[in-house]
């Protein structure tokens, strides 16, 4: 896939762009949850709606077996995972990975607050998730909204 043909590229591109505001503001050295509500209140500055703690079920052969928590979800559409140590390893790709292949978003953005500012995209089709039928994360957020 080339780059203008990437899923949600845009809203990705406007994501990035606030965490190197977040960046640039903070520095590294802080919390993850302080980068995560700085981050929350930079995303929503720019109008763009933003859950954070997310439950994120997992299925297996129709049994809910567990559960993930992921950072962020930004336009209902790009998970979020954020990181404060000194840089991003493949267990934080790993991780984001799961919570794609868990819910029927695909696209997923790992953020390191480290002593460099790192960032991945990482996207996982639904074509290629074998899932039961669970519930839909996006079902379940709609649901808590009212």
């Amino acid at each position: 896939m080339t780059q203008s043909n990437l899923k949600h590229r845009e809203l990705t591109e406007r994501i990035i762009g606030v965490f190197f505001e977040v960046y640039n503001e903070l520095g590294h050295g802080f919390l993850e949850s302080v980068y995560e509500t700085a981050f929350q209140v930079a995303l929503g500055s720019k109008g763009l709606s933003v859950f954070r703690q997310i439950e994120v079920p997992v299925w297996f052969r129709g049994q809910k077996i567990g559960d993930f928590t992921a950072d962020m979800l930004v336009e209902k559409s790009v998970l979020l995972e954020l990181k404060a140590g000194r840089s991003l390893d493949p267990s934080h790709e790993a991780q984001l990975l799961n919570y794609l292949r868990a819910t029927e978003i695909e696209v997923g953005m790992l953020f390191s607050f480290g002593l460099k500012p790192e960032f991945k995209r990482l996207a996982y089709d639904n074509t290629r998730k074998q899932r039961g039928e669970p519930p839909s994360l996006l079902d379940h957020l709609l649901s808590k909204d009212e």
